[in-house]
C-alpha cells in the first residue's frame, strides 16, 4: 500500500445496492485500466483508497476491491460466493480421501453472456495452471497480459439482468461475499421486508461473528483507515441491517468516518400496498437509525418523492432510461456517487470523510441531499464561464435524493464536483480588449471560475469544490442511455460531439445540506402519524414495538426541525 494512502472500506448491503455497487466497481476497473496503460500519469483519483493488494495461492500479486457485500440467497446466479480469482484446480483435484465419494451439486446458473469473456479480460489461465492477472497501477504486479485482438465487450441487453451479479465484471476477494442464507431473493415467502427482520439478522452470532471477521481482515491491513462508507438499501429488512453494521462501526471503530448512501429503486406500484407501508416504515426508520450511528447520511433516488403518494422519477435532459429497471437506475445513481464521492478519493490534498461529514453536518443536520447534471452540458466551442453563464440562476443540477423540486429552498452547505472538463476550457478564451460577458470570464483558473459560480449562485453558504480533468468512463456494461437531444444540442462527450460510441462525460455533482430536508421528513413523519399500524401488525411481529414506531416519529420530528429555513450558519 502506498504511504500516507487513506483507505475506505465499502460495505455494500442489499440487491440494489449490489446494482449500484456492480455498476461502481465497474467504473473503477475502467479507471484502473487507463491507470495501466502505461500512456498517461497517474490519475487524480487513488485506487488504493478503495483496493487492496493480495495474492493469490500461487503468489500471484492481486488487486481487488476492499468490500464486504451482504445479500440474500439466490441473488448471485452464476457468481461463486468464494469468488474465482483465488481458485486453485490443481489443490481441488487433490483428495486424500480413498473411499467412496457420494456428490451433491446445486444447481448450476448459466454464466450471463455478456460475462463469458471475463477470464480473458481480467487475466489469462496459462498451461502451468497458474491465474495471470492484469497489472497493477503504480508499477505493482505483472505486466498486462496482452494478445493480438482486444475487443470491448458488448452492451448487456435489457432483458439479460437479471441480478447484479450478471453484469459485475470485476473480481471479487473471498471474503468479500457474505449470504445471508434464512431469506431469499426470490418468491413471495421468506424474504427480508421488514426492518426489525434486518437487525434481528446481525443480532444472530452466526452473521454478526462473520460480518465482525471480515471487518478486522480488511481492517487489520490498512495503514491509515479513514473510515467506511456503506451502500444501503433503504426500502426493504436491509435498512434493518444497515443500521445495526453502522451501529457496530461506530462502537468499534470510533473516529472514523462513516458515511451512508440509502438507496431507493425507482418507481412502486400503487396495487401493493403491503409492499408500499412497508417502504415507507423501512425509509423512515433506516434514516433516523443510520443517521444516529453515521457521520453523514445521503438518500439516493430517482424517484420524486419518499412519501406513499408517487410522484414521476426525475428527469435528465440527455438520458433516456426505464425507471422500472435497476440496471438503468443504478447506472445514473453510481455516476452520481462516484462523481460526489470525488473529495475523499484524491490522490493530492484529498478532504477526508470525517472533514467533508463535519463541514455538511453542522447543526445535527447529518442528512443530506444530492444532485448531479449528467452529462454536464459543454458546447463545443465554449469555455467553462460561457456554459455556467447560460445555466443562470436555477438550480444546475438534477435532484438525487426524492426530495422533490429544490425551487425556493436554502442551502446551507455544500461540497460540489465538475468532473471531466479539458484543461484548455476552463477559462474564457475571449480575445484580449473584448468586453467580458460576466465576472466569471474575468477569473484566471477554472477553480477559480468554479469558486465564483458558486458564490453568485449561492452568496453566503460554506461551499468546497473541485474541478477534475477525469471524466465518468462510459464502457460497458453501462447501458445505452443518451438520448437523441443529442444530435439537437450537441454536447462535448469525450472531445467530440455525439456520433460516434460515447466514451465518457463530464458530470456536475453536489452533496447539500438543505432546507428541503425539513418539508421531506416532516411529510414523512406525517404520513406515518395518518397510518393505522393494526392493519400492518405482521411489521411489528417483525421486531418492530409500538413505543418504536413513537419514538420514530419523535426523532423524525426533531431531524426535520434542524432544516427549518434560517437555522445554519448562514444567518
Amino acid at each position: 500500500m502506498a504511504g500516507g494512502v487513506r483507505e475506505v472500506l465499502t460495505l455494500q448491503l442489499g440487491h440494489f445496492a449490489g446494482f449500484v455497487g456492480a455498476h461502481w466497481w465497474n467504473q473503477q476497473d475502467a479507471g484502473l485500466g487507463r491507470a495501466t496503460d502505461g500512456e498517461e500519469p497517474p490519475g487524480e483519483l487513488c485506487p488504493d483508497v478503495l483496493y487492496r493488494t493480495g495474492r493469490t495461492l500461487h503468489g500471484q500479486e492481486t488487486y481487488t476491491p476492499r468490500l464486504i457485500l451482504m445479500d440474500l440467497k439466490g441473488s448471485l446466479s452464476s457468481l461463486k460466493e468464494e469468488g474465482a480469482l483465488y481458485r486453485d484446480k490443481q489443490l481441488d483435484a487433490a483428495i486424500a480421501w480413498q473411499g467412496k465419494l457420494t456428490t451433491h451439486k446445486e444447481e448450476v446458473y448459466p454464466k450471463n453472456t455478456y460475462l463469458q469473456d471475463l477470464p480473458s479480460a481480467e487475466g489469462v489461465l496459462s498451461s502451468d495452471g497458474v491465474w495471470r492477472v492484469k497489472s497493477i497501477p503504480n508499477g505493482k504486479g505483472p505486466l498486462p497480459h496482452t494478445t493480438a485482438t482486444t475487443s470491448k465487450p458488448p452492451i448487456p441487453t435489457e432483458g439479460s439482468i437479471r441480478v447484479w451479479s450478471d453484469f459485475l465484471r470485476v473480481h471479487l476477494h473471498p471474503r468479500s461475499i457474505c449470504m445471508i442464507q434464512k431469506y431469499n431473493h426470490d418468491g413471495e415467502a421468506g424474504r427480508l421486508e421488514a426492518f426489525g427482520q434486518g437487525e434481528s439478522v446481525l443480532k444472530e452470532p452466526r452473521y454478526l461473528e462473520e460480518l465482525e471477521d471480515r471487518l478486522h481482515f480488511y481492517v487489520e491491513e490498512c495503514d491509515f483507515l479513514q473510515g467506511f462508507q456503506i451502500l444501503c438499501d433503504l426500502h426493504d429488512g436491509f435498512s434493518g441491517v444497515g443500521a445495526k453494521a453502522a451501529e457496530l462501526l461506530q462502537d468499534e471503530y470510533s473516529g472514523r468516518g462513516i458515511i451512508t448512501w440509502g438507496l431507493l429503486p425507482g418507481p412502486y406500484n400503487l396495487e401493493e400496498p403491503q409492499k408500499n407501508i412497508y417502504r415507507l416504515l423501512n425509509t423512515a426508520f433506516g434514516l433516523v437509525h443510520l443517521t444516529a450511528y453515521s457521520s453523514l447520511v445521503c438518500p439516493l433516488s430517482l424517484s420524486g418523492s419518499l412519501g406513499l403518494r408517487p410522484e414521476p422519477p426525475v428527469k435528465f435532459p440527455y438520458l433516456h432510461y426505464d425507471a422500472t429497471l435497476p440496471y438503468h437506475c443504478s447506472a445514473i445513481l453510481a455516476t452520481a456517487l462516484d462523481t460526489v464521492t470525488v473529495p475523499y478519493r484524491l490522490r493530492s490534498s484529498p478532504v477526508s470523510m470525517v472533514h467533508l461529514a463535519d463541514m455538511l453536518s453542522f447543526s445535527g443536520k447529518k442528512v443530506v441531499t444530492a444532485g448531479a447534471t449528467i452529462p454536464f452540458p459543454l458546447v463545443p466551442g465554449q469555455s467553462l464561464p460561457d456554459t455556467l453563464v447560460q445555466l443562470g440562476g436555477a438550480t444546475p443540477w438534477t435532484p438525487l435524493s426524492a426530495c422533490g423540486d429544490p425551487s425556493g429552498t436554502r442551502c446551507f452547505a455544500q461540497s460540489v464536483v465538475l468532473r471531466g472538463i479539458d484543461r484548455a476550457c476552463h477559462t474564457s478564451q475571449l480575445s484580449p480588449g473584448t468586453p467580458l460577458p460576466s465576472p466569471l470570464h474575468a477569473c484566471t483558473t477554472g477553480e477559480e471560475v468554479l469558486a465564483h459560480y458558486l458564490q453568485q449562485q449561492q452568496p453566503r453558504v460554506m461551499s468546497s469544490s473541485h474541478l477534475l480533468l477525469t471524466p465518468w468512463m462510459v464502457v460497458p456494461p453501462y447501458p445505452c442511455l443518451f438520448s437523441s437531444s443529442f444530435s439537437q444540442h450537441p454536447v462535448v462527450l469525450n472531445g467530440s460531439l455525439k456520433g460516434s460510441a460515447v466514451e465518457s462525460i463530464p458530470v456536475f455533482g453536489a452533496l447539500c445540506s438543505s432546507s428541503s430536508l425539513h418539508r421531506t421528513l416532516g411529510a414523512l413523519a406525517k404520513e406515518l402519524t395518518k397510518l393505522d399500524l393494526r392493519r400492518w401488525a405482521s411489521f411489528l411481529d417483525a421486531g418492530v414495538e409500538q413505543d418504536d414506531i413513537e419514538e420514530l416519529l419523535q426523532e423524525l420530528r426533531s431531524l426535520a426541525q434542524c432544516y427549518e429555513d434560517g437555522d445554519g450558519l448562514t444567518d
